[in-house]
């Protein structure tokens, strides 16, 4: 069951990328094992799968110590500044940046350790108060202030739409965050 799903993502990942006029290689699939027994991730990891996401860093720092080194991990979720030297060497990006606080915490542990961290920096486009994130208007300030940070990579912008019963409405975030680009 587990590879058939595999199987139809990566298939609906192929439809997209036609639909949309993109090479396959230019889109990663992550797996998020969040929650996940390490079997199941082992049976992912079987099928080719490298990138995986977790989304709390008990569980990232547990799967790394017990998985392939080869893999890719990301985290996904939230991330506290009092947890960032738990992961700095562990996370292969970051995907929620989202506060001159936390990118000084990634920047001072990563400097410690002499490493570069790849991040997304979080945008909270639709202004949600239960999101996380920079405000929309405030993205390109913060983007030159962390841009003189030397042990931090920005790989690219990431938001967390709101949800709706219909995707579609979703598309004018997404619209917005692409253009600030």
């Amino acid at each position: 069951m587990l590879i058939e799903n595999l199987r139809q993502v990566e298939k609906r990942i192929e439809e997209a990328c036609k639909k949309g006029n993109r090479k396959r290689e230019e889109v990663t699939l992550i797996a998020v094992s969040k929650t996940k027994p390490v079997s199941m991730i082992e049976t992912i990891y079987q099928a080719g799968v490298r990138e995986f996401g977790e989304n709390k860093v008990q569980e990232l720092c547990e799967k790394y110590e017990l998985m392939e080194k080869d893999i890719h991990w990301h985290m996904i979720g939230h991330l506290q500044r009092n947890k960032v030297r738990q992961v700095i060497e562990k996370a292969y990006l970051i995907h929620s940046v989202d506060s001159l606080r936390l990118a000084q915490q990634i920047e001072q542990e990563a400097a410690k350790v002499g490493k570069i961290v790849s991040i997304l920096v979080e945008v909270n486009v639709a202004e949600e108060s239960s999101k996380f994130g920079i405000m929309l208007e405030e993205t390109e300030s913060f983007l030159k202030e962390i841009s003189a940070f030397q042990h931090i990579s920005v790989q690219g912008l990431m938001t967390t739409a709101p949800f709706v019963e219909n995707p579609e409405e979703n598309r004018i975030y997404f619209r917005k965050l692409y253009q600030i680009v």
